[in-house]
């Protein structure tokens, strides 16, 4: 079994890609000696479709497993190529904060200093794209900019910068450099000495150029083949010819397929069916897919729109919904999948606001409900992500009596142990200070009511208070080393409490998977 006679597959729309990949090739290998499927090598593009395809895999009797790679790591594919460890994208990203740093001293008429970070942000994504597309500073400087000639000197300063940041890290390519090297060290093996096993790149598009550069070798491999996720099946070849400029259709959802095949001396009658799946709902693809051309053609809805059948079949288990406040849409959201994992069926919410997908989250979570999101909760959202950024700001700031009610009912605050207690003299201190009207807690104040109280924790506790209020920034010159270690300090004594556990020497902060 082999793929010499077909390279370029595609999936519909709708389609499960993960079943599918796993039921097309168990089928195509049916007849085929166990031995044949166990030397196929599956390439996918993200660790989380990794694991569902091997899940599917293990699920099926009788079968010898291919081997399963990811695109951030390819070693698999060639052992024999040694590349060094990228360093941590951190390190990278500092070591580009004291360029930027540097030029801003040098050029203060540049750029404000409240604007190093989003500077630093701004050329690291550049550098990352530069890479990622194997676009040299020599390319860029060789732009025809002269009618913007005062902003592109301003802007050559950070080209500079780039020069120096890539050159130091040529002996030490970061993570998206060392990519691009192993892609372009496998694609030279490969030309010299194919591999001989069957290769699927399955679930990606080439939106990347290193992705791109990948997919180009496996197409040009005796027994390679793409499996591209998403293939509108539907679109007549008047519609991919409309999309050949980008300016008018770089928008629409298959212009990225008209890239990848222009960049494979390919026509899209070339990709075939993959197993010959259809899509779940033809009569909704073929909707779906009118409604999407692109703007300069929708005159094509007057002509081909009445050919379109069973309309209200593609349309049965679809639902308008026009809420009147992002809240209520969340809730809304939130409930129609309550309602779907209570019937034990499988759902999901797919959006590019993720200022929407966190407040689902937050609705589902009043119902103990926790949904999987594919992108992840970002760090400084996170619980201890949370907790960081308070202990930061008042190192930063100083203390007042509102950011300390908010630290001390963190629940990562005093979780080293008594935390009971700890809930308990947090509500009868937030009591007294709102009495009171105090602004800054001040050790001696707190210090006497504790005294007042009948629990025997008060006086401990009012001690670790007084000492988180006390605690401040060393001399602005200190290195960078020093305040992040009182930062961590800070925040493990913050969460470690005033009776901690034995085994307990941080409390909850890096605990559990988003602790770790």
């Amino acid at each position: 079994m082999n793929f010499k006679d077909q390279t370029l597959f595609g999936l519909p729309p709708g389609a499960d890609f993960a079943a599918a990949l796993v039921d097309g090739l168990c089928a195509k290998f049916a007849m085929a000696p166990a031995a044949d499927l166990a030397r196929v090598q599956i390439i996918v593009n993200t660790q989380r479709l990794a694991r569902r395809v091997s899940d599917l895999f293990a699920a099926k009797e009788n079968i010898l497993h291919p081997k399963l790679h990811v695109l951030n790591d390819l070693s698999g594919l060639a052992p024999q190529i040694m590349l060094p460890a990228a360093p941590p994208a951190l390190s990278s990203r500092f070591e580009l904060l004291a360029l930027v740093e540097k030029l801003l001293v040098q050029q203060p008429d540049l750029a404000a200093r409240s604007a190093l970070f989003d500077l630093t942000d701004s050329l690291a994504q550049l550098i990352e794209e530069m890479q990622d597309e194997g676009v040299g500073v020599a390319d860029l400087k060789g732009l025809n900019v002269s009618d913007q000639s005062g902003h592109w000197q301003r802007t050559h300063a950070f080209l500079t910068i780039a020069a120096e940041y890539l050159a130091g890290r040529a002996a030490h390519p970061d993570m998206v450099s060392r990519q691009r090297q192993m892609v372009e060290q496998i694609s030279a093996c490969w030309q010299t000495a194919p591999i001989p096993s069957p290769v699927i790149l399955a679930g990606s598009t080439g939106s990347r150029g290193t992705t791109l550069s990948l997919m180009k070798a496996v197409a040009a491999l005796p027994q390679g083949a793409l499996l591209l996720p998403g293939f509108d099946f539907d679109l007549p070849l008047t519609a991919w010819a409309d999309m050949a400029h980008a300016l008018d259709s770089e928008d629409h959802p298959q212009y990225r397929f008209v890239k990848l095949l222009s960049a494979l001396a390919a026509q899209p009658q070339q990709v075939a069916r993959w197993a010959g799946m259809k899509a779940p709902v033809p009569a909704r693809g073929a909707l779906v897919s009118l409604a999407l051309r692109p703007a300069p053609v929708t005159d094509c809805w007057l002509s081909e729109g009445p050919a379109l059948h069973d309309i209200a079949g593609a349309t049965s288990a679809m639902t308008l919904l026009e809420a009147p406040s992002p809240r209520l849409e969340a809730m809304a959201i939130a409930m129609r999948l309550r309602e779907a994992a209570e019937e034990g069926l499988t759902a999901a919410l797919i959006t590019p606001d993720r200022g929407l997908t966190r407040q689902v989250s937050a609705a589902l979570s009043q119902w103990g409900i926790i949904p999987d999101d594919s992108a992840g909760m970002p760090l400084h959202l996170s619980p201890p992500g949370r907790l960081l950024r308070q202990a930061l700001g008042i190192l930063g700031q100083g203390v007042s009596t509102p950011t300390l009610l908010a630290l001390l009912k963190h629940p990562l605050a005093h979780s080293g142990g008594a935390r009971n207690e700890h809930l308990l003299l947090t509500r009868d201190l937030e009591l007294y200070l709102r009495a009171k009207a105090i602004p800054f807690p001040q050790s001696a104040g707190l210090h006497a009511w504790a005294q007042k109280q009948n629990n025997p924790m008060a006086l401990s506790w009012a001690g670790w208070v007084s000492e988180i209020c006390a605690a401040h920034w060393p001399a602005d010159s200190a290195p960078f080393a020093d305040l992040l270690s009182q930062h961590l300090t800070y925040a493990e004594a913050i969460c470690r409490g005033s009776r901690p556990d034995e085994d307990d020497e941080a409390g909850g902060l890096w605990q559990q998977k988003v602790g770790r």
